[in-house]
């Protein structure tokens, strides 16, 4: 299968209201298509160690911090396609590598049941960042439908738009149907922006007319703020009763 396995550029999120987004799509026809998946519902699993150090880490929004993830682009079986993203983020750029392989072979492989057969590089820094941390466990499903543009000219400009967020902590299964809290806020969609360069004028101009304004948005730090935490506060506050 062939496949992009490393990324270095600038992720830009927006907030858009429904209204916005059909604005966008329509300045953005002449310049860009839809990509090899289009519309599709994606599937993630994160993994995390028991105090949930690396999400912590990254809400205090450091100058660096990484994520490891398992990723689907439709329900998995045992034998599908998934990608092993290890995602880093350092004064704004994103490296990201990943890995594809079978479904059942990344779940085992990550949680630690058997090695890798794999000896490439991005399998060394995996392996090395699942040493390190030790207690690597599936942590959140988050599923989100995404329709993905790519530029026409041939660049790595890319702009996503993900929908229906939903997270969840139990059925941690790629294999599961989607399903779990809904994550953003009523009437909203997330906009992605993904490029190595600058912002195109024809899209800062209707940014600017729309009054759109970047934003923070983590997928997996609004689901630890808004079901992990608080359910973790209830525990404590019962330990101590």
């Amino acid at each position: 299968m062939a496949y992009q396995a490393i990324f270095k550029r600038y992720e830009i999120k927006y907030l858009l209201t429904h209204d916005q987004k059909q604005k966008i799509l329509a300045t953005i026809a002449p310049y860009m298509a839809l990509d090899n998946y289009g519309r599709t519902t994606i599937r993630n699993i994160y993994f995390d160690t028991d105090s949930y150090r690396l999400i912590r880490h990254s809400i205090e929004k450091p100058a660096y911090k990484e994520k490891l993830r398992i990723r689907s682009y439709r329900q998995a079986e045992p034998g599908s396609p998934v990608f092993v993203e290890l995602k880093k983020k350092y004064n704004s750029i994103v490296y990201k590598r990943r890995l594809a392989m079978p479904e059942k072979d990344a779940m085992d492989w990550i949680c630690g049941v058997v090695p890798s057969e794999s000896n490439t590089q991005i399998a060394v820094e995996i392996n090395y960042f699942l040493d390190y941390y030790q207690t690597l466990r599936p942590t959140v499903f988050l599923s989100y439908e995404r329709e993905a543009y790519l530029s026409l000219d041939g660049s790595d400009f890319r702009i996503t738009f993900d929908d229906h967020i939903l997270s969840r902590r139990e059925n941690l299964s790629l294999e599961a149907d989607v399903g779990g809290t809904p994550l953003l806020p009523e009437g909203k969609v997330l906009m992605e922006i993904k490029t190595s360069g600058g912002i195109p004028l024809w899209l800062t101009h209707v940014l600017s007319q729309e009054r759109i304004f970047k934003t923070s948005f983590s997928k997996y730090g609004t689901a630890y703020q808004t079901t992990i935490f608080p359910e973790q506060g209830k525990r404590l506050k019962h330990d101590i009763i």
